[in-house]
């Protein structure tokens, strides 16, 4: 097939469009998930507003409620980061390849801020 100069840069044009659009889309931040895994009664004195929260002993059975692909980006956070390395090992277990423990509920604020 023979492409005149017309079609050629049209096509052209429409590629860099393409290019463009895709370069955008990579570049464009993904929302972040915070996770409170710590207890209940924990969550309830208090917490970070926005955090989703599962206790780190449930994680398992209830992360797929937060309707996540496996290649969310989550931060995982506790009050001193031991639960949330526990967390951590389950959501890749689980196939989660995006997440990170933080550490603590201290450490989190400081990082969301």
């Amino acid at each position: 097939m023979i492409l005149t100069l017309t079609n050629k840069l049209r096509a052209f044009g429409v590629l860099a469009l393409l290019v463009g659009f895709l370069a955008s889309c990579a570049s464009t931040p993904s929302t972040v998930v915070w996770l409170d895994v710590r207890t209940d009664a924990e969550y309830a004195e208090d917490h970070i507003d926005g955090s989703a929260h599962i206790p780190h002993d449930e994680i398992a059975a209830r992360v797929a409620e937060l309707g996540l692909e496996k290649g969310a980006e989550i931060r995982v956070y506790c009050r001193t980061g031991v639960r949330a390395g526990i967390a951590l090992a389950t959501l890749q277990e689980l196939g989660y390849s995006n997440a990170e423990n933080v550490g603590g509920i201290s450490d989190a604020r400081l990082l969301r801020d």
